[in-house]
């Protein structure tokens, strides 16, 4: 049965079992590859992309369940890795084998979208569940504050620029 939603930006159309975890509709349909398969199971956070702006798991969201919605993968955060959290990651070198990155960083940016200026308590409640092997919590909550003051400034300086047209 074919489903259709929109990925990226794009509308797309599948024909695919309805059971199947959007995961593998988005690695081995689609072939976007940033969103990892950890454990299957929703426990790791290493499959997270988001799903009209809430990061969810997709190795347990089932295609059919995803049909008129909005996806955001990693490689539709930004076409060019400007997007604050990946601008952050990449100043404070938070990875050290990067493989649960991909799905840090969409929760991440979930959290900044709905929370600007995020608290650490804030920040620890949203990024539960997102396991790193190599322990770099700390250099993920840095990297989420970082975001957040560089999104900031980016809004300042949009706010500027808008004024002096004026």
């Amino acid at each position: 049965m074919p489903f259709e939603f929109v990925i990226n930006g794009r509308s797309t159309r599948v024909d695919v079992p309805a059971n199947m975890p959007l995961l593998w509709v988005i690695r081995d349909v689609l072939n976007l590859r940033g969103t990892k398969y950890g454990c299957g199971m929703a426990l790791c956070g290493a499959c997270t992309v988001q799903i009209d702006g809430e990061a969810t798991r997709s190795c347990v969201t089932d295609v059919a369940s995803v049909v008129g919605k909005k996806i955001t993968t990693i490689e539709g955060l930004s076409a060019d890795g400007s997007h604050p959290t990946q601008v952050a990651w990449q100043e404070l070198d938070v990875p050290q084998c990067g493989y649960c990155q991909a799905g840090q960083i969409m929760s991440a940016a979930a959290l900044l979208a709905k929370v600007p200026q995020p608290t650490n308590a804030q920040i620890d409640d949203a990024m539960e569940g997102n396991l790193c092997r190599c322990g770099t919590y700390l250099r993920v909550r840095e990297a989420i504050h970082r975001a957040a003051a560089i999104s900031a400034s980016g809004k300042q300086a949009a706010a500027a620029a808008t004024s002096q047209i004026r």
